[in-house]
């Protein structure tokens, strides 16, 4: 008896929504004597392409019913997708019931994720969602080793190739291969259905929680040499890193990637003209400006050390002074809603610099989940869409605030939210001058960011430090006054932060010693 592993392919079942190469692949198996058999729309589009074909009506003896939710749910389909080859009792009662086998199984699912994505009705997204073709993949996954089963257009190549190099059989290599991403497509189906179905219940966090991505690149390794990684593309539409074009530039590394979403959901937050300058994750500089140059320009000075290899966005398009600018330094990674032809032609001249475009930018306030792994499971939360406005900050100081100092306090704060908690971050007419992250006491983190704005103040030949005349901002409240204190030893003249400490008191009557406005946001931005 020949084995399943060298069977030749004898049938082919087909029902396809997405028909990407369709044609080509069904004129090869018919060329090879294969036997065709197909459902509606696919069954009319091989007919039309003069290729014999036989209807599924026809094997199982059922018309297509109930608007075509009916049709390969049937055991002349299934028995000839689970029969198992040279097992002489299923081939007997095949044999009696006039089950003919499926060899290869050729499905792609109905567009549920297409159809969700472009914001179709309830009805008209429950009516895609399919259940006959995802049944069909796992009944010929589970029989891999007698059928093959393709749910992806891109492997009808491996397939052809298989047939042609051993007599029009399939491997059982290449059919183990086909059943693991055949279960992985189904499994990313069903997890899209359930999220959108949490989501039109408001189900924020259901019992079982399913998510799923699709591969878009393997990446030379990860944060670290020694260990792999890859990128995974969901269903969400927000524009950023995952979805930009690389115009140039070498393969993005774990680290670019990681650091260039940093940068842009940080510049994404602003409305007028900015830039973010990121190193590990962490901004070493941030700006408003009256134009990308300006922008750019004012960013480049809080820390032009750390900014040397680091990550620049943009939230508007590059033009080619800007681009002039950026190339005077070393960058790993530019980002942005696009860039002119002669922006283009000047980064093209550094051939390391990858260069980025998006179709937009990521809305800061879109819902969302973020997931961590822990042993043993997940920690999913929303994602940090929380924004202050002016109307939300309480003045709770004597001094109150200028109109400057407000604009400059709700900058500072909402950088604050994109750096490493503890987190602190002096701001003077729109730009950072001084960044304090991820210390393990707020004072380290106020601390390091006055010492590290002294030394840019001495790179731009100025003397003294930066954040003299300065607001600050704390991601969380003060515990204690000596936190505080060492802004105003720094120079900061207006504070922001969320409050809410039991020692609130003594805090603001610190500001109030030290004649500082000190205003409360009632939000904290802690980022781990």
């Amino acid at each position: 008896m020949t084995s399943p592993s060298t069977t030749p392919v004898r049938r082919a079942l087909f029902s396809v929504s997405d028909k990407t190469g369709l044609l080509e692949f069904a004129s090869f198996l018919n060329s090879q004597g294969v036997e065709l058999i197909s459902t509606g729309g696919t069954a009319k589009a091989l007919r039309d392409a003069k290729l014999p074909v036989r209807d599924v009506s026809d094997v199982t003896g059922f018309p297509e019913m109930l608007d075509g939710r009916v049709k390969t749910l049937h055991p002349m389909v299934h028995g000839g997708l689970l029969g198992i080859r040279g097992n002489a009792e299923h081939e007997k009662t095949m044999a009696a019931h006039k089950i003919l086998p499926i060899d290869l199984l050729v499905v792609n699912l109905y567009p549920f994720e297409a159809t969700v994505a472009r914001g179709a009705d309830f009805d008209t997204c429950v009516e895609n969602i399919d259940i006959g073709g995802p049944a069909m993949i796992r009944a010929a996954a589970k029989n891999h080793a007698g059928v093959a089963v393709v749910v992806d257009v891109a492997d009808y190549a491996v397939v052809e190739a298989d047939m042609k190099a051993n007599k029009n059989a399939i491997t059982d290599a290449t059919k183990k291969a086909l059943a693991a991403r055949a279960y992985a497509r189904t499994a990313a189906y069903d997890a899209a259905i359930s999220t959108w179905f949490a989501g039109e219940l408001k189900d924020e966090f259901p019992r079982w929680l399913s998510f799923a991505g699709s591969l878009k690149q393997t990446l030379r390794y990860g944060e670290n040499p020694h260990q792999s990684a890859a990128l995974y593309v969901t269903g969400d539409k927000r524009a950023g890193v995952a979805s930009a074009v690389q115009v140039q530039g070498k393969e993005l590394s774990y680290n670019n990637i990681n650091d260039t979403d940093a940068a842009y959901e940080l510049v994404a937050e602003f409305s007028g003209p900015a830039c973010a300058i990121i190193k590990h994750a962490n901004p070493c500089g941030v700006a408003l400006g009256a134009d990308c140059l300006d922008a750019y320009t004012k960013a480049l000075v809080c820390d032009p050390v750390s900014a040397f290899g680091g990550i620049i966005a943009l939230n508007r398009p590059i033009d080619g002074r800007t681009a002039a600018k950026i190339t005077e330094l070393f960058t790993e990674v530019v980002i942005a809603p696009g860039a002119d032809d002669e922006a283009r032609a000047l980064f093209s001249k550094k051939k390391n610099l990858r260069l980025l475009i998006t179709d937009g930018l990521p809305a800061p306030d879109a819902s969302g989940r973020t997931v961590r792994n822990v042993a043993g499971g997940y920690l999913v939360q929303g994602r940090d869409n929380g924004r202050i406005t002016r109307a939300d900050l309480k003045v709770v100081t004597k001094k109150k605030p200028s109109e400057q100092q407000l604009d400059d306090l709700l900058f500072a704060f909402t950088v604050c939210k994109h750096v490493k908690s503890n987190a602190i971050v002096y701001v003077k007419n729109g730009a950072t001058v001084g960044i304090g992250a991820g210390q393990m006491s707020r004072i380290d983190s106020a601390r390091i960011a006055f010492s590290k704005s002294k030394d840019a103040a001495k790179a731009a030949g100025f003397a003294g430090a930066l954040t003299e005349g300065s607001v600050v901002a704390s991601d969380a409240f003060f515990p204690f006054p000596d936190g505080l204190l060492v802004t105003a030893e720094a120079g900061a003249i207006a504070v922001a932060q969320p409050g809410g400490s039991i020692k609130d008191e003594d805090v603001i009557k610190a500001a109030d010693d030290k004649g500082l406005a000190m205003v409360f946001t009632g939000m904290r931005h802690f980022r781990h």
